[in-house]
This record gives C-alpha cells, sequence and structure tokens, in this order.
C-alpha cells in the first residue's frame, strides 16, 4: 500500500511540474508576444542630439516594459529624400520628424498622418506647455498634423571684439552691412562673412530671407503656391544681384566648404560675421573666449515685404495614421515633448524648444533668452524657402544660388531655371 501510494505522489507531482512548466513557458511566450515595437526616425544622428535621443529611447523603454523602439536617424538632405519615400510606401515608421509649413503639408497630403488635433483637445495640462505660435505652421485645414518641438530663428551672427576694433554698429540697412563688410575686409578679414556654399539648405536660407524682405506679400503668397506661380517679378532678380555681392565677401573657400567647417571658421574667430541659426548658439560655447550678438537680416532700401520679420520655423514629430500602435506613438512624442525632456534637450544639446519655459539662463548657453524674446515678439515669421514652396522650384533656386557663387550662372539664368521648374509643375497637373 505505501509502494502504491508513493507511485501515485510521484505521478501526480511530475505531472504538476509538467503542468508549470507548459504555463511557464506559454507565460514565457505570451511575454514575448506582447512586445510592442515602434519605429522611430529622426534627423539627428550628430552628437549631441545623438545622444540625447539615445537617452529618450532608453528611459521610455525602461518606463513602459515591453517596449521596443526602433531608431533610426539621416543627416539633413538625406533625411528630406527618405521620408518623402517612406511616407509614399506601406513602411512609414510610427514616429518621425518633419519640418514644419509646405514640407509638412506635402507629407500631410500622403494621406498617411495622423490628425492629432486630439492629443490638444484631450489633454489640457500638456498642451498649454507648449507655445501657441508653434502649432500654427503644423495646422492645415484647421486640424493639426504635427507636434513642434524645437523652436528657431536665424539671424547674423558677430563677433564683438572684430566690430568693436573696427567702429561698427550693428547694421539696420543693407547700405550698412555692405559699409561693415568693407570696413572688416579692410581691417584685414579677407571673407568678413561666411557660409559653406557646399549645403543647398544654406543658400535656401539666405534667399528665403532676401525674398521676403524685396518682395510684396501679395507676390510672395502667388509664387510660392504651385498653381499660381510665375517668378516675373524683377525684385527676384535684384535679390539676386544683392546675393552675388554677398558672396563677394565670402571668399573663394565658401563653395569647397560645408556649413559646419565654414561654423567652425566663425567660431575659431577667423570670420567675423556668420548668418547662423539660433538653434546653433550651443556649438559657439566651444570657445569660450568667443563673444558674439546678433542682429536681423537688414531692410533693402527698394524692398516691399516687411523688414521686421525672421525667418525660421518649428521642427517636430509626426505620427503616422496607419500604425498599429498609435496610442502608444502619442505617448512616445508626448514623452518627448515634456517640460522635463525638453529642458533636458535644451541643456545636452543647446538649442530651444517649444516646450513653455525649457530655457532658463542656468541650462542654456549665453544668448538663448535673448533669441526666445526675438523669436516670441516677432511681428511676422517667415519659412525656411524650401518649406515654403515647392521643392523642385526651391531646387531651383538653391542649386541657382550655388552656381552664382561659382559664376556659372548669371541672376537672369537662375531665374529662367525657376521659372522652367515652376511651368513644369503646372502642366504635371
Amino acid at each position: 500500500m505505501k509502494r502504491k501510494t508513493t507511485a501515485i505522489f510521484a505521478s501526480v507531482l511530475i505531472l504538476l511540474t509538467a503542468a508549470c512548466s507548459s504555463t511557464n513557458g506559454d507565460q514565457a511566450g505570451s511575454k514575448d508576444q506582447q512586445t510592442v515595437t515602434l519605429k522611430f526616425f529622426h534627423r539627428w544622428p550628430s552628437e549631441p542630439r545623438n545622444s540625447y535621443f539615445n537617452y529618450i529611447v532608453k528611459e521610455f523603454e525602461k518606463q513602459n516594459p515591453g517596449v521596443k523602439i526602433e531608431m533610426e536617424s539621416v543627416l539633413n538632405d538625406s533625411y528630406k529624400e527618405k521620408i518623402k519615400v517612406l511616407v509614399s510606401s506601406n513602411n512609414i515608421p510610427d514616429v518621425f520628424t518633419s519640418w514644419s509649413d509646405s514640407f509638412a503639408e506635402n507629407l500631410v497630403s500622403s494621406g498617411k498622418v495622423k490628425d492629432v488635433t486630439s492629443m490638444f483637445d484631450s489633454d489640457a495640462n500638456w498642451a498649454n506647455t507648449i507655445i501657441k505660435s508653434q502649432i500654427k505652421p503644423f495646422t492645415f485645414n484647421g486640424k493639426i498634423y504635427g507636434v513642434p518641438f524645437t523652436m528657431d530663428g536665424k539671424a547674423f551672427f558677430y563677433n564683438k571684439k572684430a566690430f568693436e576694433k573696427a567702429g561698427i554698429q550693428k547694421p539696420k540697412t543693407w547700405d550698412e552691412l555692405i559699409a561693415a563688410l568693407d570696413k572688416l575686409k579692410g581691417a584685414g578679414y579677407d571673407a568678413p562673412l561666411m557660409e559653406g556654399l557646399q549645403n543647398t539648405w544654406a543658400v535656401s536660407h539666405y534667399l528665403g530671407t532676401m525674398n521676403q524682405r524685396m518682395l510684396s506679400p501679395e507676390v510672395i503668397a502667388k509664387d510660392y503656391k504651385t498653381e499660381t506661380a510665375q517668378y516675373s517679378d524683377p525684385g527676384y532678380v535684384k535679390v539676386l544681384e544683392y546675393w552675388d555681392k554677398l558672396v563677394s565677401y565670402m571668399g573663394p573657400a565658401a563653395t569647397s566648404i560645408d556649413h559646419e567647417a565654414a561654423r567652425n571658421l566663425f567660431i575659431a574667430e577667423k570670420v567675423p560675421v556668420m548668418y547662423l541659426q539660433f538653434a546653433e548658439l550651443g556649438y559657439l560655447t566651444k570657445n569660450p573666449k568667443l563673444d558674439v550678438d546678433f542682429f536681423n537680416f537688414p531692410a533693402f532700401p527698394e524692398g516691399k515685404g516687411n523688414p521686421g520679420a525672421l525667418t525660421g520655423a518649428p521642427e517636430g514629430f509626426m505620427i503616422s495614421n496607419t500604425g498599429k500602435h498609435q496610442e502608444l506613438a502619442e505617448k512616445f512624442v508626448k514623452f518627448i515633448v515634456s517640460p522635463e525632456n525638453a529642458a533636458k534637450f535644451q541643456k545636452d544639446a543647446g538649442a530651444m524648444t517649444a516646450v513653455k519655459g525649457s530655457a532658463t539662463a542656468e541650462n542654456s548657453p549665453k544668448g538663448t533668452l535673448e533669441a526666445v524674446d526675438v523669436i516670441m515678439n516677432a511681428s511676422e515669421t517667415t519659412p525656411w524657402l524650401d518649406n515654403a514652396m515647392n521643392i523642385a522650384v526651391a531646387d531651383a533656386f538653391m542649386k541657382g544660388g550655388q552656381a552664382m557663387a561659382s559664376k556659372s550662372m548669371t541672376p537672369q539664368q537662375v531665374m529662367e531655371s525657376v521659372q522652367k521648374a515652376a511651368k513644369s509643375l503646372q502642366s504635371a497637373k
């Protein structure tokens, strides 16, 4: 009897062990199956932003067990091309960065970008942390399609010691700017102004501002719209003639270097003036002896645009409306665009965000708070040229500006190329 009881007990124990093993196995398999993957694509693979986003991903995964963020990033121009391809395919990332205005609108026209208006409507506490003026460039037909993260502006930065030594005041007009550059050239600077003209986007930042300063708002509105574009106003040629004048102060090196190399020359105090984004303030801290200030692009004597307008636009995050985990994607975007993580971005990257109060004297490079005031108080903002118009037309402007710098095109030839690109788009419709 004792042997029989022992045998029964052993059999029961084996069955229970097997059942437990089976249950544990099922739970392990269930756990594997519950792992959720979000694809995240952005355009900041360089330091210090790369480290920041690595932190964001790890911290979000830590706070959300079972979530995996697959992150990919490529630089500016490559990103523009790749995100367009991805959005037009069935392989769109769950969360991705976008410029605002027409660039964002073109992505929205694919029908694959999520309307995120409800994110703002359903969470007033979070929505109220975002600067409202930065939401508008992501709003189309009354709906919000992007969450702004960075905000920016463009200005001429100058070396204060160089200006003081040459007896130069902040230029307020085009003629005063040219006089300042002439004085700096006379003071021994072979290239008093510098830009890396290998980057077409750097050309677009100049031409976008100069178009706005020169042309009337009515002409800009008509020409920047594909359906009504003509680009026949003589002001465009005048802008390019002024561009040619600016390039003459940059020296022969400008056509063979990129923007980063040009910026490094400014940081090293080899050149005294450069047209920079406020987002680049953090880089200027590499030289603790560098003392800089900035001024807005001056007015043209015959200009018809608002001379107080500021060129710049926010960038932000968009969400795919085809993804399986859209609520989680919203949670991830809110995690990035939160007061805590926006302040960390300000500190780590030295760049301003669209989150209220994220920039402080303690966590920001010198000049940041002044830049925030300039953006907040600008009478008008102008988007980057390649975000304001169809990219095919913008390419004609940008490549034409490059060609002028290398003396292979005239202003008239550039505008012929622009007009041809505009007509080609109209014919395709």
